[in-house]
């Protein structure tokens, strides 16, 4: 049995359909959860991590743990060391870990990480970039003023389908001979937000404008939703990134047998969200 936190989100939807796929029993948990949400006979229970003794009912005759922290999760001050200890006293033996790859750049703190990694679980990170879903928060504007409005329009970051990430994490979740080890997942190419409007736009058949925004505005929008310290950090890495920010991961491939999606094929299959 694997238990799967998140499982309502990009990554954990398609994580689930990955994993029954290919035959296992999978438990998928999430704040909101209905089974609508996941494939029929699919065990669902609703936990919030940052309570995490709620997490304790879900992990009954599980071993494994795919464990996906939300930006909630860090402004409630959720203490992953204490999801930890639910996990340990549920049975879980091994946990995979979605990180970021700002930890492996020393851009984000590795206060996710580090009681995982100083633990006595086996232990995988996943540490992904920038999402390409991340460009749905553009949706409303897109259908009604095929319009963008971003900062650092011409910044190119690799960023990756979380189709991507879900198939990472089914491959890591599904063999074991991952443990110990952290992948940093990345489309195949850099593209700044300029080029995903301009993507977008293609897959509409109609031009996108793009506006450039100030970081301060950025950040007064990115504070509605978002912990100051995760804004700030986020900002310094899509104005400023470092040279490993800006570099292709050869993981992915690696992992899959196959080079990431592109940012167009994304924008292709969600492209309803912005017609």
């Amino acid at each position: 049995m694997i238990v799967v936190t998140g499982a309502t989100g990009n990554v954990g939807q398609p994580l689930v359909r990955a994993l029954v796929g290919a035959g296992e029993q999978v438990t998928a948990v999430s704040r909101k959860i209905s089974p609508q949400d996941v494939p029929t006979g699919v065990r669902h229970q609703q936990a919030d991590l940052a309570r995490p003794e709620s997490l304790a009912p879900t992990l009954d005759g599980a071993e494994v743990l795919f464990l996906l922290t939300s930006g909630d999760f860090v402004a409630a001050g959720g203490n992953v060391g204490d999801v930890l200890d639910v996990a340990k006293a549920g049975g879980i033996r091994r946990i995979v870990l979605l990180s970021s790859q700002g930890v492996a750049t020393g851009s984000h703190p590795s206060t996710l990480e580090d009681p995982l990694t100083q633990s006595d679980f086996e232990w995988t990170l996943l540490r992904p970039g920038g999402f390409d879903s991340n460009t749905l928060q553009w949706s409303e504007m897109v259908r009604t003023q095929r319009m963008v409005t971003a900062p650092f329009g011409d910044v190119a970051l690799p960023t990756i389908d979380p189709a991507d990430i879900a198939e990472v994490a089914a491959a890591v979740l599904l063999d074991a001979g991952h443990v110990g080890k952290a992948y940093v997942l990345t489309g195949p190419e850099p593209i700044s937000p300029r080029r995903q409007a301009m993507a977008i736009g293609d897959v509409l058949g109609e031009p996108v404008q793009f506006v450039e925004q100030s970081r301060a505005e950025a950040r007064a929008q990115m504070l509605q939703f978002m912990p100051e310290p995760i804004v700030e950090s986020t900002l310094d890495i899509l104005g400023k990134p470092k040279a490993a920010e800006q570099q292709v991961s050869p993981d992915v491939e690696r992992l899959l047998g196959r080079s990431p999606r592109t940012f167009a094929e994304w924008a292709e299959r969600n492209i309803a969200a912005f017609k």
